[in-house]
């Protein structure tokens, strides 16, 4: 498993919001993986199984869903031997991010 993953549900929908294209970036944009959410609107595998401590970007390509083209998530990975888990709750003109489990 990635040592990062991520989810998003559509909150509007009440069902998970599939087909979401989704990057991972290390600190100054290099490009760490790409994948698009499944049918449960997961993904599961984005990017290295283990990661360095530092600052990290999810991109969401939510132009097909929501007044929001794009939304970014910049975190910090303080503790490489932890699992980071970043869900996104959409709808139309809002969205929530959060750490998960």
């Amino acid at each position: 498993m990635s040592a990062i993953t991520t989810h998003v549900l559509d909150t509007a929908a009440g069902k998970p919001a599939a087909g979401i294209p989704v990057r991972l970036e290390g600190y100054g944009g290099a490009v760490l993986g790409n994948a698009t959410t499944d049918d449960d609107g997961r993904v599961r595998s984005l990017g290295p199984a283990t990661i360095a401590a530092g600052v990290y970007r999810l991109v969401f390509d939510t132009a097909n869903h929501a007044f929001f083209p794009e939304i970014v998530v910049t975190f910090t990975v303080t503790d490489p031997d932890q699992h980071y888990h970043v869900p996104v709750l959409l709808s139309p003109y809002a969205f929530t991010i959060y750490r998960g489990s």
